[in-house]
């Protein structure tokens, strides 16, 4: 069975405590269940990762671009957190490997500050979802699964 992988950037770990006037009160732990749901419905494993550590980050990312290629998966979810703002390393690596990515927010990072409406994902991402909550990773699956399907 294929897989999806769906990464969390820094802080992430803390969805449902940090600033819920924001980023709701949906945990990881109910973003994982939400992920794991969509997944089984489209008859996928996934691969479900949270670090606060750009390094690991990055690992993960070049250790998933060959599993497309092998077509064991079919690429990753991101939501890079502050990562997605400053880290020029998440853009190499996804490019290096060409990992089909859809890039997740789960507020709106348009209507935030202003260092928030730059991403160096979005150039190298296959998509990208904002500002629909936590529902934004099962849409994100979906997509991945619509484009694997057709080629």
């Amino acid at each position: 069975m294929p897989s999806v992988l769906v990464l969390n950037g820094p802080n992430l770990n803390l969805l449902g405590t940090r600033k819920p006037e924001i980023y709701g009160s949906a945990t990881l732990a109910d973003v994982e269940r939400l992920c794991r749901g969509t997944a089984e419905k489209l008859g996928l494993d996934v691969e479900f990762r949270q670090s606060n550590h750009e390094g690991q980050l990055i690992d993960w990312i070049q250790e998933e671009g060959p599993r497309v290629k092998a077509g064991e998966s079919i690429g990753a979810v991101l939501n890079a957190g502050a990562f997605t703002h400053t880290s020029v390393a998440l853009h190499d690596a996804i490019e290096s490997v060409e990992l089909p990515v859809i890039e997740v927010h789960i507020s709106n990072v348009h209507r935030r500050e202003p260092f928030r409406h730059h991403s160096y994902i979005s150039p190298v991402a296959t998509g990208i979802i904002v500002g629909l909550g936590i529902a934004g990773y099962g849409l994100a699956i979906t997509a991945l699964h619509g484009r694997a399907a057709n080629g």
